[in-house]
C-alpha cells in the first residue's frame, strides 16, 4: 500500500448513499507500509466534480470509469483491510496536486 493509491472498497458506506466507493490513501508513506498500522487516512473520490480548490480531478487516466474528483474536505479513517482493489497509482503531477488540495482543506500555512 502506497500513498496516493487509488482504491475500491466493496463495502457499503452509508456516508456514500449505501454504494462501495472509491478512496486514496493520503497517509504518509510509513503509515502506509507499517503492517502494525491498521488504518490509514483516505480521500473519498467522488463522480460528482464541484470545482472546489480542495478536489484533485480525476478520471480513466487513473484507473476509474469516470472523471471524478478526490474530495479533500472529507478525510476518512479507514482499515486497510477494506480497501480491497487497487486501482492504481496517482501519477506525480496528481499527487503534487493532492498535496495542495489536503494543505488548502486543513488550512495549513504555504510552505
Amino acid at each position: 500500500m502506497n500513498r496516493g493509491d487509488v482504491y475500491r472498497t466493496r463495502e457499503r458506506a452509508p456516508e456514500r448513499g449505501n454504494k462501495p466507493g472509491f478512496y486514496v490513501v493520503v497517509s504518509r508513506q510509513f503509515i502506509a507500509d507499517n503492517d502494525d498500522v491498521a488504518t490509514v487516512v483516505c480521500a473519498p473520490v467522488y463522480g460528482e466534480i464541484l470545482g472546489l480548490s480542495t478536489e484533485v480531478v480525476v478520471g480513466p487516466a487513473e484507473g476509474l470509469p469516470r472523471h471524478s474528483a478526490i474530495r479533500c474536505d472529507f478525510l476518512t479513517l479507514m482499515f486497510k483491510h477494506k480497501l480491497t482493489h487497487l486501482v492504481g497509482p496517482l501519477a506525480a503531477d496528481k499527487l503534487r496536486a493532492l498535496d495542495s488540495a489536503l494543505a488548502l482543506a486543513l488550512d495549513l500555512p504555504a510552505g
